[in-house]
């Protein structure tokens, strides 16, 4: 799976908006499942996924996370129209699902994995609200090697996605160092990705997942929040996010947006007047 020649910029540092070069933060969408039968704001349909994939193909220059990870130098700003793919979770249809479409469009995707859900005694999927009517399957060991030679690279989701937020830090560092350490384990070299459980990161913890030796972490911020290497925002992809939504969320106003003060004012005031709807 290719991504789009580029060339990187110089740092720039951290928490500004797009410069008068035209550089800008790098676009990361964050998927979860893509599942036919699973009605949830985690999961998208194959069909819609597909569609995604096709635009942004044909609309996007597409990077993967290491690549751009490599080339970053102290800096989250890249020239505009770049973006990046990732899953959270390692759900099962991440393999039965998106990468037949990933693959038949060219895409690479970064996951990252609940690391304990590969251990030998396993982890069920006890971290969804609103589980479907089956239990939840996680990716195989055999299947992260089979996407790992597709071109697929993995990253860490924790040890076992606990909300690092209301661990202490040093039994943060050790969810997280035991996650390494798993992942390591399975796909043969170092991992220093990580997405943290629900986006959710504190001072404490960023310092935890450093000393646990990651040099990258990716939130997913819904207002202002600390910018950096351990604090790089995504966005999230939701089931109703069609075209439209997409093409908005890969813009170069995007992330500024979403990070800014006045989001979280008007995420409530959207979901009040739902709310009365639906009343």
């Amino acid at each position: 799976m290719g991504s789009a020649q580029y060339q990187a910029p110089g740092p720039l540092g951290w928490g500004h908006g797009a410069d008068a070069e035209g550089l800008t933060a790098l676009p990361i969408l964050c998927y979860h499942s893509v599942d036919p039968a699973w009605r949830s704001p985690l999961s998208v349909s194959p069909d819609l996924f597909a569609s995604h994939c096709a635009w942004l193909r044909d609309h996007r220059r597409m990077i993967s996370l290491p690549e751009a990870i490599t080339n970053m130098n102290g800096s989250a700003r890249w020239p505009r129209g770049l973006t990046a793919l990732s899953f959270d979770d390692g759900f099962a249809q991440v393999y039965t699902q998106a990468l037949p479409i990933l693959r038949r469009h060219q895409l690479s995707a970064t996951v990252f994995l609940v690391a304990q859900t590969l251990t030998s005694a396993g982890r069920p999927v006890d971290w969804v609200d609103d589980p479907p009517g089956r239990a939840l399957e996680t990716l195989s060991r055999t299947q992260v090697l089979e996407m790992l030679e597709a071109g697929i690279t993995f990253g860490s989701h924790s040890y076992s996605h606990r909300d690092l937020t209301t661990l202490g830090e040093d039994e943060c560092e050790r969810d997280l160092r035991s996650s390494r350490d798993v992942l390591e384990d399975v796909v043969g070299h170092p991992v220093r990705l990580l997405a943290y459980p629900k986006g959710r990161h504190n001072e404490q913890v960023r310092r935890a997942a450093a000393r646990a030796g990651f040099t990258h972490a990716f939130a997913l911020p819904e207002g202002p929040e600390p910018l950096g290497p351990l604090a790089i925002p995504r966005v999230g992809i939701w089931p109703n996010d069609g075209v439209n939504a997409l093409r908005a969320k890969t813009s170069d106003w995007y992330i500024n947006f979403r990070t800014s003060r006045i989001f979280p004012i008007l995420r409530a005031a959207r979901q009040f007047r739902r709310s009365r709807a639906s009343g």
